[in-house]
């Protein structure tokens, strides 16, 4: 009985709780911010794809003509881009959410699937 593993015995068992509740709150953290991460990969690259489709389109209007074309149309794809992956995207993100949690040692909570939004589903 003399080898516990470097318990303490005389700790209070609050202790143990805050240890895993703080344990529990860096992996919510983690887990956000992979969320986050996945979201914008995929965002940023719906909006590579989209400033590649665009590129050949001239045209009147707001969006048409002049020099300020490209600046504006920028803008108008990344919020394109951002919009998508909000709603869900391509798919992409679920994928790059599961594989950053892989890589950090992470599963995912549940057995169920990866959402676009980065939750998971029983």
């Amino acid at each position: 009985m003399a080898s516990l593993n470097s318990v303490d015995l005389s700790a209070p068992l609050s202790s143990f709780g805050n240890a895993t509740s703080a344990q529990a709150l860096s992996a919510l953290k983690a887990k956000g911010k992979a969320k986050d991460a996945a979201q914008n990969f995929e965002a940023m690259f719906l909006s590579n794809m989209f400033q590649q489709m665009f590129t050949d389109i001239d045209g009147d209007g707001p969006f048409g003509g002049a020099g300020a074309l490209k600046i504006w149309r920028s803008f108008m794809t990344d919020q394109y881009a951002k919009a998508f992956a909000k709603a869900g995207g391509i798919g992409l993100a679920p994928k790059v959410y599961d594989t950053l949690l892989k890589q950090q040692g992470m599963a995912k909570q549940g057995t169920g699937k990866v959402q676009a939004d980065g939750l998971t589903t029983s």
